[in-house]
């Protein structure tokens, strides 16, 4: 054999055994395990709907942007402007109020538009809100059930056969209609939550929720827990308008 045919030879075994030996080093492909879910939370995570292709609608926080307000229905369409001042009369304050309710429950004055929570010594703090409009106000007593912050919306089945041109599902975050915090009541659609439209307060609007401004929402979320009764007065005459205020906040 020649010079040349033998340096071939040899080039060629090295070449296999290097094969093999990293064959044997990298080892048979292996699937990695399927991630652990170790609250809900990452559940709902893994379950969310994925994102579109093309730039994203919404950044890291939640936040809308402008080139998709106009997209979206008037009643949940976020206000852009700058938010200003609530009127006086529907700012967060502690005024004295009179009820046989115990301290610690939450009485929706729904005549007033306000929302009051029973406190000690004959007093309440009281949070100006939006309600039900014509035809969609309530009256009753349920629990807080359930709690969350930056509440993910799913309107429900009543509200998209109402307004079919809802999405069915939206994220939490400042665009969000249900705001800052949730406060979800007994087995009933009704919430007590945040708004992106903090200008509505104080007004007849809803389909029954009760909202608040994100800032007293997250107040009163820190107040209140599962298992809070709330009572929703009904729309007339109210037996708690002339609360008086003492003290503002």
């Amino acid at each position: 054999m020649s010079f040349c045919r033998l340096a071939v030879v040899i080039v060629v075994l090295i070449g296999v055994v290097g094969s093999s030996n990293f064959v044997r080093a990298q080892g048979p492909f292996v699937r990695p395990p399927a991630p652990v879910l170790t609250n809900a939370r990452e559940e709902q995570e893994v379950l969310r709907p994925p994102r579109g292709v093309g730039p994203d609608e919404s950044d890291v926080a939640g936040t809308i942007r402008p080139q998709s307000l106009m997209a979206m229905p008037p009643e949940i369409r976020p206000e852009v402007a700058p938010e200003t001042e609530l009127p006086a009369q529907f700012r967060r304050t502690l005024v004295d109020y009179r009820t046989t309710e115990p301290v610690g429950t939450i009485i929706v004055d729904t005549a007033n538009t306000y929302l009051y929570l029973v406190l000690e010594n004959g007093k309440a703090m009281r949070y100006g809100i939006g309600v039900g409009r014509e035809g969609f106000t309530w009256a009753g007593s349920e629990r807080i059930s359930r709690v969350a912050q930056w509440p993910d919306w799913h309107p429900p089945a009543e509200m998209i056969e109402r307004q079919p041109y809802l999405p069915r599902f939206m994220a939490g975050g400042e665009g969000n209609p249900l705001g800052a915090r949730a406060l979800y009541l007994g087995n009933s659609i009704y919430r007590i939550h945040g708004t992106n439209q903090p200008s509505t307060i104080g007004t007849f609007v809803s389909s029954g929720c009760i909202r608040l401004t994100n800032a007293d929402v997250m107040d009163l979320y820190t107040r209140v827990q599962v298992g809070t009764r709330v009572v929703v007065l009904p729309r007339g005459p109210s037996p708690t308008a002339g609360a008086s205020r003492t003290e503002s906040h």
